[in-house]
């Protein structure tokens, strides 16, 4: 199937760039373009991409505010957004994540990266660049206030609970199947459940409640 895909931003040699890369991709096409945040949700409303490519600092409407929008619609559910953002730790990642979306980059990603990360994404799997994947979990984790609630993690079983804390330590599916010596498929089956019970768009989501429900702590391995 082909990935489609949006791509939001307000430079417009930047946005050209993005959109010939991807064009130029086997089973990968550009449906749309915006220069503000506005563009980006009409975009994502309209033509229901499978990924968003959304540039963090954007007129009109921001790229976080923009992301906010598109995870709150239920119609959108299908959408996943990945944020741009110059900086490897843009303060507004950190909102980001919670706003909703699915992955970062930075904008100096290598072009195999990004191919990569629309990918990635599209198959429901969360994203982060690969250069800062660690740190910005360690990062957000060090910023965010665990506020222990067991009712938050009552449909859970150990087993999924110990599960949801590898997805937060940023381990794929055939990572964690490794740790817990279990089959990728199975380790897939159990993030899936996970999802499902506790109402997550994706693993990003599982990482920001992972923390906040205090299932883990900074530094904890």
């Amino acid at each position: 199937m082909t990935i489609r895909v949006v791509v939001a931003d307000d430079q417009a040699l930047v946005r050209a760039g993005f959109v010939a890369l991807l064009d130029a991709q086997d089973g990968i096409e550009v449906v749309g373009e915006a220069e503000d945040g506005e563009q980006a949700v009409r975009s994502a409303v309209d033509l229901v991409p499978d990924v968003v490519l959304m540039d963090i600092r954007m007129p009109v409407l921001d790229g976080l505010a923009a992301t906010r929008r598109i995870a709150g619609r239920t119609e959108l559910a299908g959408v996943h957004v990945v944020v741009l953002t110059t900086f490897e730790l843009d303060e507004y990642v950190f909102e980001a994540i919670r706003a909703g979306a699915a992955g970062f980059l930075v904008k100096h990603t290598e072009p195999a990266d990004l191919v990569r990360a629309v990918r990635v994404v599209a198959a429901g799997d969360a994203l982060l660049s690969p250069t800062v994947t660690r740190r910005l979990l360690a990062e957000f984790a060090a910023r965010t206030k665990p506020v222990p609630d067991g009712t938050v993690l009552a449909a859970l079983t150990d087993r999924e609970r110990e599960v949801m804390a590898l997805v937060a330590e940023g381990l794929s599916n055939a990572e964690i199947a490794e740790r817990l010596v279990l089959s990728p498929a199975t380790a897939r089956t159990h993030v899936g459940r996970i999802l499902l019970k506790l109402g997550a768009r994706d693993r990003t989501q599982l990482v920001v409640l992972a923390y906040e429900s205090g299932l883990v702590r900074p530094g904890w391995r």
